[in-house]
C-alpha cells in the first residue's frame, strides 16, 4: 500500500510518502516538508500563534493535494511535543480535523521514545544486542533502552533544540552566561533519569536518531566527507561545542550539513547531545537513518498483519 505519514513536529512538518507492505522494508517515494518551527512560534502564554496555526493548516491542505496526486491510500497523521504542550493544542487539532478531515494523533513522550526505538531496532537488527537510543527533536529529548522491540525504559524530557533555544539561548551568539546556564539545566534534567536508564545494564550499541544527531555527526566528521556521517564521537562533539557557541547563526549555516532553519538551534542540540552522552557514559554512537516516522509506519504494518490473522 502507498501510505502518507504526516508528521507535525516541533521543527518540521513533513509528509513522507512510502510504499509499505507487511514483511517488507518501507520504501520512500516522495517527501513534502516545511520548517514551521512550531516550538518557537508561541505567544506569552505558550499558545501556538495564529500565524503558526494558519501555516499548519495550509501545509496540511497542501499535503492532501500532494498525497492525492501520488496515489496515497491512507494518511497517518501525528503530532509531537509542540502541539502536546501548547494550551491551545487540542483546539488546533480540532480545527485541523474540521477544516481538512485529517485526524492528527498526539503522541505522548513515552510513545515517541518507544516508536523511535522500534524503528532503530528494525534497522540495526537483533544482532545489535541491548540498544540505547537517543533522539533530539525540536521540543523534547527521547531516551529508550532495551533488548527487545519494546524498550525497557522509554523517557521523554523537555530538552528539544528549539525549546532550549527559545527559553535559554537568546542572542546571536548567546552570551557565555546563557550557554553555561543552558548546559547546567540540560545536565540536571538528564541526571535525574540516569539511574532509570542504566539499571537494565550497559548497552551493546548506542544509536542517535533525528536530524539534530545527523547534523552534529556531519559537523564533527571529516571536513571533506561527501557522504552522511554514520558515527558521532563525544570527544569530537566536546571540541565543537565552544566553537558553535562563539558562532553567529549565519556562520553556523555555513557549516556542512547545517540548514539555515537549523542554524539557530544546533548549539542547543549540541549541548543536549554532549550532556546525554557524557552522563550516560557514551563515547561514540551510530547514526540511524530511521526514526519516529519509520516507527509509526512499522507499527501500522504490524497492525495490518495482526488484523490479517496467522499466515501459513
Amino acid at each position: 500500500m502507498r501510505l502518507g505519514v504526516l508528521d507535525v513536529g516541533s521543527n518540521t512538518v513533513h509528509l513522507l510518502v512510502v510504499d509499505a507492505h507487511p514483511g517488507a522494508r518501507p520504501l520512500p517515494a516522495s517527501s513534502h516538508k516545511a520548517e514551521l518551527r512550531l516550538a518557537e512560534q508561541l505567544d506569552e502564554d505558550g499558545r501556538i500563534s495564529p500565524a503558526a496555526e494558519k501555516s499548519l493548516l495550509a501545509f496540511v491542505e497542501s499535503s492532501l493535494t500532494v498525497g492525492e496526486d501520488l496515489g496515497v491510500e491512507e494518511v497517518i497523521g501525528f503530532a509531537t511535543s509542540a502541539i502536546r504542550d501548547a494550551p491551545n493544542g487540542e483546539a488546533l487539532l480540532t480545527r485541523v480535523r474540521q477544516e481538512t478531515g485529517v485526524d492528527l494523533r498526539v503522541l505522548a513522550g513515552g510513545d515517541e521514545a518507544r516508536l523511535t526505538f522500534l524503528a532503530v531496532r528494525r534497522w540495526f537488527g537483533w544482532s545489535a544486542g541491548r540498544l540505547l537510543v537517543l533522539d533530539i527533536g525540536g521540543g523534547s529529548l527521547e531516551i529508550a533502552s532495551g533488548l527487545d522491540e519494546l524498550p525497557d525504559v522509554a523517557i521523554s524530557l523537555p530538552l528539544g533544540a528549539g525549546r532550549l533555544t527559545r527559553d535559554r539561548l537568546a542572542g546571536d551568539p548567546p552570551g557565555a552566561d546563557q550557554v553555561r546556564a543552558a548546559r547546567k539545566y540540560a545536565r540536571a534534567a538528564i541526571g535525574r533519569v540516569v539511574r532509570d536508564v542504566v539499571r537494565g545494564g550497559a548497552p551493546d550499541q548506542t544509536v542517535g536518531s533525528s536530524k539534530t544527531f545527523r547534523t552534529l555527526a556531519r559537523i564533527c566528521g571529516p571536513a571533506d566527507a561527501q557522504t552522511p556521517a554514520r558515527t558521532l564521537r563525544r570527544a569530537d562533539l566536546t571540541q565543537w561545542v565552544p566553537r558553535l557557541a562563539a558562532m553567529t547563526e549565519i556562520q553556523r549555516a555555513e557549516l556542512p550539513g547545517v540548514s539555515a532553519g537549523r542554524a539557530r538551534q544546533i548549539l542547543a542540540g549540541a549541548l543536549v547531545a554532549e550532556a546525554a552522552m557524557e552522563l550516560l557514559g557514551v563515547e561514540s554512537m551510530q547514526i540511524s537513518p530511521w526514526a519516529l516516522r519509520e516507527g509509526v509506519i512499522l507499527r501500522r504494518l504490524d497492525d495490518v498483519m495482526s488484523a490479517a490473522g496467522p499466515g501459513i
